[in-house]
């Protein structure tokens, strides 16, 4: 370790001058290695693994086994690496490594409709076809977005399925995504697979049909669509890492402890369509899927210290793990600690983008190697497949467990835009924020008691004591919030009439203006905020009174809520007996 930061100093204080004759011998070797291509994979051995936390800063690692390292880089990372003048040895790329025919484009192999065999990979135009025709054949569960657009212009696709696509409900929203990676393909062809599994088993499969009731799943089989096809849209033979700027996307977003630029590049187009993306989604829960080892990755990957959540993360992890030794062949999908691994306990990332949705969009994304093998022979996508669905399915799954429900206004019973934290527990951003649009919030947490404290701005702070979850299990928390001014009225409104008030529970109201719709609604809540009565008035014209009788309420003092259809009035009402 001593020997590399004396290097890596070396390098940042005193590279402007190094002897002519040096950089002559780096630049020679440079043009070697860079004559036909944009991206090196390599392997070098390291003295000690803390190593490791410098070298990332300057090239992207890929996998770590004890001291031996595989790693990519472009001309300037490959530079900054020569300068410390260890032994290396290039690797051919992961993109070239299978013949024509083992790679098999499917050229043959159209959208069809029904049950594809996945046993293939299209053509860019292919899968540009597959995405459009699912929706096309699907209209009422399955829609197309575009995410974004590459640097040379491809077409970044994903595709929400829901019962209700087109409408935003109170449920979870989950993301899968893959190849963000260009050469790591096997990932892509399974998300593929993934859909068309869905979509034809929707109605057919109580399983799937209950997931697509009750989730807005959305899936991006390809991120970096420039690397996969590198060679040229007809094949994915010649598939790179790194976009078409020579930039590796999983390094290229903000990050919790680095910042807004770690890899000291400008955020790609692909890089700013993904942050628009999760800007304009709540997700809940994603994975992102890569390949080069066999390991369910979870967070962090720029951090040391644990996630607020990692007991969780551990228990997802091994069934995820667990679930693909059932299917899999022995020996499969044991990476690390039996399939599992704490990010920065196998290799330290910064940029990654399983970290920035963690910390800044309250997702729990996790990163998934599928396959050592980044492109897999043809032969072989069906065998992975049926290694790895009953986990994808049980992954969805698991974005309904814990604890759930909706966030309300007491008064408007309105969606509320809420933090949901949970006490002596949420750090680092974990917590989880209900939808402005639904009030919807989901909470994916292990099995334990929790005190839960919701806020939001211009409403007094509710914290519910003991919510208790189960593996596995949902527990519903819908909570109202009563707003800051609860009770006041605006003066330039007049409030419904109640007389006579005090009353012994038979009063009359006299209504305001003409409402919109021919029927009203009102509501009497006690001093607690909770509402004890709930009744509709058929509203007819010329009719300004109605009698009301409600016997059961105790003495006290109530807030009657009317809703006209396009205005709520609120009054006091005083029940004396």
């Amino acid at each position: 370790m001593k020997k590399l930061l004396t290097g890596i100093l070396a390098f940042l204080f005193f590279g402007l001058i190094t002897p002519v004759n040096s950089q002559n011998n780096t630049a020679s070797q440079l043009d070697s290695v860079f004559h036909d291509r944009s991206e090196v994979y390599f392997t070098f051995k390291i003295a000690d693994k803390d190593d490791i936390h410098s070298l990332t800063r300057l090239i992207s690692i890929d996998n770590v086994k004890g001291k031996t390292v595989h790693a990519y880089a472009n001309r300037k990372e490959f530079s900054d690496f020569l300068r410390f003048n260890m032994a290396y040895r290039i690797l051919p790329s992961p993109g070239t490594l299978l013949s024509e025919s083992e790679v098999n484009t499917g050229q043959q192999k159209g959208f069809r409709g029904d049950r594809t065999i996945w046993d293939f990979y299209p053509t860019y135009q292919q899968y540009v076809d597959y995405m459009v025709g699912f929706a096309s054949s699907f209209p009422a569960i399955c829609k197309l977005d575009t995410v974004g657009t590459s640097i040379q212009g491809r077409l970044i696709l994903a595709l929400k399925i829901s019962k209700n696509v087109n409408l935003e409900e109170a449920e979870p929203q989950f993301l899968y995504t893959s190849s963000i990676h260009g050469d790591e393909i096997t990932g892509y062809i399974m998300m593929l697979h993934l859909i068309d599994y869905l979509l034809t088993n929707y109605g057919i499969d109580p399983s799937v049909t209950q997931l697509l009731n009750t989730t807005e799943i959305c899936i991006n089989p390809l991120a970096n669509p420039d690397g996969t096809y590198h060679g040229g849209n007809n094949s994915v033979y010649g598939a790179v890492r790194y976009n078409a700027n020579g930039v590796d996307l999983n390094r290229n977003f903000p990050d919790p402890k680095v910042g807004q630029h770690p890899d000291s590049n400008p955020w790609q187009v692909e890089t700013i369509a993904w942050m628009s993306y999760a800007d304009n989604n709540h997700f809940t829960m994603s994975a992102n899927f890569h390949g080069g080892s066999e390991v369910f990755n979870y967070p962090w990957d720029t951090w040391s210290k644990l996630t607020a959540d990692d007991d969780w993360w551990q228990f997802v992890g091994h069934e995820w793990a667990d679930t693909v030794h059932i299917y899999g062949p022995a020996g499969y999908f044991t990476d690390e600690n039996n399939g599992i691994t704490d990010g920065y306990a196998w290799y330290e990332v910064n940029g990654g983008r399983q970290d920035y949705m963690n910390y800044w969009h309250n997702c729990r994304e996790v990163t998934v190697e599928l396959s050592y093998t980044k492109l897999l022979p043809v032969n072989q996508l069906l065998s992975y497949w049926n290694y790895n669905y009953p986990s994808f399915l049980n992954y969805i799954k698991e974005s309904h467990y814990g604890f759930s429900g909706t966030v309300t206004d007491t008064v408007t019973d309105q969606p509320v835009a809420a933090k949901v934290f949970i006490d002596g527990h949420d750090r680092d951003f974990s917590e989880v924020y209900s939808r402005s649009t639904t009030g919807f919030y989901a909470r994916p947490i292990y099995e334990g008691s929790y005190n839960v404290t919701f806020s939001a701005p211009g409403y007094f702070t509710k914290t519910i004591k003991n919510v208790s979850v189960s593996k596995r299990t949902t527990t519903n928390l819908d909570v109202q919030l009563r707003p800051l001014t609860y009770g006041a009225q605006d003066k330039s409104e007049r409030s419904v009439l109640v007389y006579p008030n005090p009353s012994d529970g038979h009063f009359r109201l006299i209504l305001p203006e003409n409402p919109i719709n021919p029927s009203c609604s009102f509501q009497i809540i006690n001093a607690l905020g909770e509402v004890v009565y709930n009744s509709e008035i058929a509203r007819f014209s010329g009719n300004s009174t109605v009698e009301v009788e409600v016997p059961g309420l105790v003495n006290g003092l109530y807030y009657l809520k009317f809703n006209s259809g396009y205005r709520i009035y609120i009054d006091k009402l005083i029940i004396k007996k």
